[in-house]
């Protein structure tokens, strides 16, 4: 491996897009897959993303546009995946070049509804890469503020901290700070869980609840989290550090968190396909509520927020009566 890295980027999105944004900052050329060819033609004409971010423009000679995986696999020596966890065994079902050699990372809130794994132990346990070749990548940050260059922090995490230092270099900026950490498993399942308890915050706002209940209810969301956590991988971790607590106070607060507004169209009395269909985005906390609620049935821990989400996601329950029976079991 060269004394710079390569690195290529998985995915079309948001995400995606603000971590080229942030890559070509420091690198004099990235591969970029998106399966979307007109988007590609259109970066390649206009520089920019038309779908999203489009206020972000690239140096076109900085990037490697393909709409075949294996290409940006092949070119890489750092994969960064960043589309829906929903979508990703399909993309992986093209891929005929070998993952073994190169050093994964996900920038994946979500958990792959086919294994009912989460990104890291999916990569592990499907294509037999060692956990100290996958890393994750998680927040607090919002990809339309990367966009905007406003200062935002990420946490790198990865088993080999050499590696996480890597990723940590070639993503930080003027505007994005970088900490590493060690506990891939614990950050991934915190980004996965934070999802829910963002829908949870926004079917409260839909609902009719006000910041005071929102404020328990945030409360009630890290405790919870920290106990199922510790139930799937237990280590010494700090509940309180930016990749746990951050990252669930700007989801579950932010303007720009499409969970929480997933969220707040259901408590308005959205149907879960209605809210989808008008959203025209994943909302990663969706897929990940039945999959965390599933788990949950063997681990065994105290997740009444969780419990309430899948009541109504998917056993169509009338949320304002399990908000109701839910404001009764919070403190």
């Amino acid at each position: 491996m060269t004394d710079q890295p390569k690195f290529a980027v998985i995915g079309g999105g948001s995400w995606a897009t603000a971590i080229a944004k942030m890559l070509c900052v420091n690198l004099p050329e990235i591969a970029w897959y998106m399966r979307n060819e007109e988007a590609i033609e259109h970066i390649k004409t206009h520089f920019h993303n038309p779908n999203y971010l489009s206020s972000v423009e690239f140096h076109i000679e900085k990037l490697r546009l393909t709409s075949d995986i294996n290409e940006a696999v092949a070119y890489a020596d750092y994969i960064i995946f960043a589309i829906p966890s929903a979508f990703l065994n399909d993309e992986l079902k093209n891929l005929t070049e070998s993952l073994k050699d190169k050093i994964i990372f996900s920038a994946i809130k979500g958990i792959v509804p086919e294994s009912s794994l989460i990104v890291g132990e999916h990569f592990n346990k499907t294509f037999d890469i060692p956990f100290d070749n996958i890393g994750v990548i998680t927040g607090p940050c919002h990809a339309e503020e990367v966009a905007l260059e406003r200062l935002s922090y990420l946490t790198i995490a990865c088993g080999d901290s050499k590696k996480a230092k890597v990723v940590a270099k070639y993503l930080s900026s003027d505007y994005i700070k970088t900490k590493i950490s060690d506990d891939i498993i614990g950050t991934e399942y915190a980004a996965m869980l934070k999802n829910i308890y963002a829908i949870a915050a926004g079917m409260a706002h839909g609902l009719g609840y006000g910041d005071n209940f929102q404020s328990v209810l945030m409360s009630n969301g890290i405790r919870e989290m920290k106990k199922f956590i510790r139930k799937v991988h237990k280590m010494k971790r700090n509940i309180n550090d930016s990749a746990y607590l951050g990252d669930l106070l700007v989801t579950g607060y932010s303007v720009f968190s499409r969970n929480r507004m997933f969220g707040n169209m259901i408590g308005k009395g959205y149907t879960v396909k209605s809210a989808m269909m008008e959203m025209s985005m994943v909302s990663e906390g969706y897929y990940a509520t039945k999959s965390a609620w599933q788990l949950n049935q063997s681990y065994g821990a105290k997740t009444p927020i969780i419990d309430a989400v899948y009541e109504i996601l998917y056993q169509g329950k009338d949320a304002k009566k399990v908000f109701k029976k839910l404001t009764e079991k919070l403190d």
